[in-house]
């Protein structure tokens, strides 16, 4: 196939992702256990590239979680993002990031169902306009804040101070790219490379000097599944999925995981500690767990940022090994220190410190 053939055929896998003036949306996810990627985030695109990003404090959950675990119903929650719609209309702002891909997948399935249903939208406007009223418009353009940082990631190269290469044998770093279902599984369109080619994370990994593992289960889903993990006689089957992955990458020695996805993140870092704690199982190499980061934090290390001050210390499986291989400095005294010096609770069981 000629060059410009295969040009051609990617330009349909791309997504316009606006340039700035974003209404911004978190995570309650994120919120929870990844608070310094959220503010990684915000730092970097206000104080770095000089965007204008506005968030409402009056925004609330998109209630997905309850949404997928059929507490909340279709009419609810739809009536729930057109308020956040309207709060974005109500600050004058048309384009939306959203922190989460739970939330990502539930406004990208909502807004297609009122294409396709415009009585649902009719009908949503006339919810919210008798609970709160208020009006809203349909954003004119909505991107992950995963698609925002891939649009920008040839800005966060040229401001590297750390690669993604191995500080002492000078290769690549492999890397695992894992990429959330409710991104470009549901609705493929919305996502930069679709279901089939998605490269919103491939693209930040190889501009930031790694190189990307492809593996058997490369798009195997992550275990969560919402239902698999909120049952709790369910949750054998969220491991069960989570394991086939690991065993799949194992032999390809990844030297991390990177995520766009809160519950992906979360799972695939948690349920590491708890093979470990079951059986001593251990899918890195050198006897180590793979650190899991989320793409902010990775382009934080990549900067230059202090590891602290992006938060990987909060999740299970340690990035020690992984700082020593490209060669950040890290102060090992100030890992749970509050900024003003106090000295915070050590948790335990905390693996590859």
């Amino acid at each position: 196939m000629k060059t410009e053939g295969k040009k051609k055929i990617w330009s349909e896998y791309q997504k316009e992702i606006a340039d700035d003036h974003f209404f911004y949306v978190r995570s309650c996810i994120r919120q929870s256990f990844f608070p310094g990627s959220e503010q990684f985030f915000l730092h970097f695109m206000r104080n770095v590239l000089e965007k204008d990003v506005y968030e409402n404090p009056s925004h609330t959950t998109c209630t997905g979680i309850g949404y997928h675990g059929d507490i909340v119903p279709l009419s609810t929650i739809m009536t729930v993002v057109a308020r956040h719609f309207a709060l974005m209309k109500e600050a004058g702002y048309k384009n939306i990031a959203i922190s989460c891909v739970t939330s990502f997948g539930i406004y990208t399935e909502i807004i297609e169902t009122w294409k396709h249903y415009p009585e649902e939208l009719k009908k949503t406007r006339e919810y919210l306009f008798k609970a709160t009223g208020r009006e809203f418009d349909i954003p004119e353009n909505m991107a992950h804040t995963s698609d925002i940082i891939y649009k920008f990631r040839n800005e966060i190269a040229a401001k590297a101070k750390n690669l993604l290469v191995n500080k002492k044998t000078g290769e690549p770093l492999n890397v695992i790219e894992h990429i959330g279902c409710h991104y470009s599984k549901m609705f493929p369109k919305y996502g930069v490379g679709g279901a089939e080619f998605p490269n919103v994370l491939g693209g930040m990994i190889e501009a930031w000097g790694g190189r990307v593992v492809d593996y058997p289960e490369r798009r195997h889903c992550c275990g969560f599944g919402f239902r698999q993990y909120l049952v709790q006689a369910n949750r054998g089957y969220s491991l069960s999925n989570s394991v086939k992955k690991f065993n799949s990458m194992k032999p390809y020695k990844p030297d991390l995981i990177l995520t766009n996805c809160p519950g992906c993140n979360m799972f695939m870092d948690k349920w590491q500690y708890t093979m470990k704690e079951m059986d001593g199982t251990v899918y890195g190499d050198n006897g180590e767990s793979i650190p899991v980061l989320t793409y902010e934090e990775l382009a934080g290390l990549v900067m230059g940022y202090n590891p602290w001050d992006l938060g990987v210390q909060y999740h299970m499986v340690q990035s020690e090994p992984l700082l020593r291989k490209i060669g950040i400095d890290y102060e090992p005294d100030n890992k749970f220190k509050t900024k003003d010096g106090r000295q915070m609770p050590v948790p335990k069981n905390l693996i590859n410190v």
